[in-house]
Parts: C-alpha cells; structure tokens; sequence
C-alpha cells in the first residue's frame, strides 16, 4: 500500500481567477516530477477534476509557485503555471496577473516578506517573463488585511485594494510589443495586431468575424465554426509571433474589440484559448489596452481613446470592466511605455496541506 503524501498549500482568489499557491521549497526541484505532484493535487486530467481542487474551468486551475528571490531589488520569484484541466498539461508559458493579486499576500503569509506599515510593497520577480511588478497589500498591525471596500467586476463583495504596477512588460515573451515589427497584420482574410506587452495576444475586430463584439458567453462558446477558425488563426498567429507551434500552448489568447458600449475605451471577448474568459485577464487587459493607443492597428480606430500622456483604459468585458492605468513616452521611434497599473483584490480561502498519491 502507497501512503498519500502531503504537500503545504494555500487556495487563494486572486483578481478573477483562483488557484493553488505553493512555496518552491514545497515542490521538487525537478519540473517533470514537480508537473506530476501538481497535476495530481489539481485533479487533472479530468474535466471535472475530481480527484484533485482544481475547479475545473482554466480560470480556477491555476497554480502559484513562490519563492525568495536572488534577483537584485526583488523580494519574491513568483512562477505561474496554467493547468489545464482535461489533458495532462502544465504550462509556463505565460504570466497571469489576476494569480499574481495573491503572490503578495501569500509572501507575507509564509513569512517570506515582512509586513512595513500600514501597507507594504512587494517587489516579484515574474519568472515566466523575467519581468518586474511591485505589488502593494494592506497590512495594518502586521498582518494581511483582506475585507475593505474595492469591487472588481467578476467578483462577489468588496475587498481591501491590491495595487499592481508593471513595469517592463514589453516583449515579455515574443521578445518585442509588436514581433512582426507591424500595428496589423492579416490572418486568414482577418485584420489583426500580433501584440506581446505582458502578455501575448491576437487583437481582432469582432466585426471581422462576423460578429459584434458583444455576443453573451453562451453564444460564443457554443458557435464550433467560429472556435476552429479562431484556432487557424491563433496557430498562424503563434509561428509570426515567434512562439513556435502553440498547438498544446495557452498562448497566444485571441481577443476580439468593438467600439464599447458602456462608457468604456474599448469592448472585449477574450478566448484563453480554448474557452471565453468571463472577464479578461490583467496582463491581456494591459496588452488589449496598449493594442488601442497604438495608431494603425484595428483597436485603435474602434476605441475611444483618452487624451494626455497618463491614459484610463476603462476595458469593457462580459461581466464589467477592469481599469488600466497606462503612462506613455514620446520617443523618434514611436510610443514608449513606462508603466501600467491596476488595481485588483485577493483573498485567503484556505491554508493547508494538499495530499496527492505516493506513487506518481
């Protein structure tokens, strides 16, 4: 008889997503054997994931793993890795900043980073892109504060703000804002900006498609003929773009635009790839968001885009909005970004031990 072994583990709510945090020390070193103890603890590969914690949705099948960080002028590395839930897959390929909200609670939880003040400042080292964030959490009288009164959309209830700046994001894994050097580019008779700035993403106009760029989610996920398309593209996309055959990747997401409704600078339907995203994630937001501000592209000419150097990118999406705060630089060679922030929240749901089967 194989004894379960037990690993220590904290499920936690960051922005619109949840997922599985984990202290590297926790893990094996190794990522094969490290991918099966969290495919196990997760419950995949199954749709349901029944015999793990997963959710059984990619948006609550995430993991975070978390550790100090060697990196000069950085507090923690944070690692994320996407499970998918119904195929045996882990992946590394992307950030995910709604899972990052909870990185810094999470630090200062373990005891990873110590509390200063009434609000303390986290500087995480994302590994996946070798970028930077400065994440900033509650901490009155020392300790993690989560009740407060911010809403985002997508989520329940009012919570205490988590403030996310990024701050070299561009190229975070295509090597450059825009791989094939263009504002657009045309996939498969759709116009498209191939753009990679935290996150790398196909912006397209919904209209292009046929579409209106404001369909309920049943619609979309239901109508098969434009999720095959949406992947033809995304393939062809992922070759341009420098990130090989994306055919087992969760990246590039796909994300169609119209002009907004709702008072917003853009609306939005993001594919994560394979299934809609009840809102849209903070990195793909910032990225959708910095697809707009740029002139030639098929964004900008259906956003209302703000005036002045410092833009509020209000991102329309199925279940509300998320607000990015973009500043921008003048340069010869076009725009600069220094820095987009966001506010987001996070919350405790669980600290414990995850048992998964000895024998793996």
């Amino acid at each position: 008889m194989t004894e379960q072994i037990g690993i220590r583990c904290a499920l936690m709510r960051g922005g619109t997503s949840k997922g599985a945090y984990f202290l590297a020390s926790d893990l094996p070193d190794d990522a094969a054997a490290r991918d099966r103890v969290l495919l196990a603890a997760m419950g995949s590969p199954d749709p349901r994931q029944i015999d793990g914690v997963g959710g059984a949705h990619p948006l609550t099948s995430k993991v975070a793993v978390v550790s100090r960080s060697g990196r000069p002028g950085c507090d923690v590395d944070y690692l994320f890795l996407q499970i998918v839930p119904d195929k045996a897959i882990v992946s590394a390929a992307q950030n995910c900043g709604n899972i990052l909200a909870g990185v810094a609670p999470f630090a200062v939880e373990r005891g990873l980073v110590a509390p200063a003040g009434e609000r303390t400042t986290v500087r995480v080292h994302m590994v996946n892109s070798d970028s930077v964030a400065e994440v900033t959490v509650e901490t009155p009288d020392g300790r993690v504060r989560y009740d407060g009164d911010v809403a985002i959309d997508g989520v329940p209830g009012r919570h205490a703000p988590v403030v996310q700046a990024f701050l070299d994001t561009e190229g975070s894994q295509c090597g450059a804002l825009l791989p094939t050097g263009r504002s657009m580019d045309e996939i498969a008779g759709v116009p498209c900006t191939l753009i990679d700035n935290g996150m790398p993403v196909v912006v397209m106009p919904a209209s292009a498609l046929g579409l209106t760029g404001h369909e309920d989610m049943a619609t979309l996920e239901g109508d098969a003929a434009l999720r095959e398309r949406l992947e033809t593209i995304r393939i062809e996309a992922g070759e341009r773009m420098g990130l090989g055959d994306v055919r087992a990747q969760t990246v590039p997401k796909l994300t169609l635009v119209a002009a907004p409704r709702d008072g917003g600078m853009i609306a939005t339907r993001t594919f994560t790839p394979h299934s809609l995203h009840s809102s849209i994630g903070v990195l793909g937001a910032v990225t959708v968001a910095t697809a707009c501000l740029l002139d030639g592209s098929p964004a900008h000419a259906l956003a209302a885009v703000p005036p002045g150097r410092s833009k509020r990118c209000d991102v329309e999406h199925p279940t509300g909005r998320l607000t990015v705060e973009i500043e921008l630089e003048a340069q010869a060679e076009g725009i600069k970004l220094r820095r987009a922030a966001l506010v987001r929240t996070a919350r405790l749901l669980m600290d414990g031990t995850v048992f998964v089967p000895g024998a793996l």
